[in-house]
């Protein structure tokens, strides 16, 4: 359940930014290619190759264990939303990359 925490961690850090930036308050390491930016990446990167895992070990799960065909669909959409987290989490961390 670590790895839920930190999801839960990194979604509400990312709420509060873009709270924060509604009223003009920029967090540099969302953005800059700074070291702390860069391991922040880095981090989110890693906290969603778990949630990888654990997408598959659910579906894994749900397979020996029987469960009803709609769990399909709902084991596909968080898939798939772990997929797209990857994606743009690599992407920006690579952006951050170059740009240093």
């Amino acid at each position: 359940m670590p790895a839920l925490a930190a999801t839960c961690g990194i979604a509400l850090f990312y709420i509060v930014a873009i709270g924060l930036q509604l009223v003009g308050v920029r967090i540099g390491m969302l953005h800059e290619a700074s070291p702390l930016g860069i391991i922040f990446s880095l981090f989110v990167v890693a906290i969603a190759s778990l949630n990888l895992v654990l997408d598959f070990d659910f579906i894994e799960q749900g397979v020996e264990q029987g469960a009803p065909k709609q769990m399909e669909w709902f084991a596909a959409f968080g898939l798939i939303v772990t997929l797209i987290w990857l994606y743009v989490a690599i992407l920006r961390l690579l952006s951050k990359l170059r740009s240093r």
